[in-house]
């Protein structure tokens, strides 16, 4: 694995704790990431993994305070994802 290699995940891993803050479950991240911002599920689901893995304690809270209520409509989920998407290409152009 190259800085490449390395870049990218972490900015998947970024990607996904903004779906985090988000509320988003896992399989909607990874929905949201492959549509937005063309990432393979699987890389998602991975990275998603690992997280969970390095921070269990977290990932028990989180889910159990997912609720319907908490959670962003389709629309305003797909519109902030393709802004951080924006933001995220801007910081790296710098």
């Amino acid at each position: 694995m190259g800085d490449s290699s390395a870049s990218y995940i972490h900015m998947v891993q970024h990607l996904i704790e903004k779906c985090l803050i988000f509320h988003m479950t896992k399989e909607e991240c990874m929905e949201a990431l492959s549509k937005h911002a063309n990432i393979k599920p699987v890389i998602t689901s991975t990275v998603w993994n690992e997280l969970e893995k390095e921070n269990k304690e977290f990932f028990e809270a989180y889910a159990q305070s997912q609720s319907k209520a908490e959670r962003m409509s389709e629309e305003e989920t797909s519109q902030m994802i393709q802004k951080m998407i924006s933001d995220s290409s801007k910081d790296s152009d710098d």
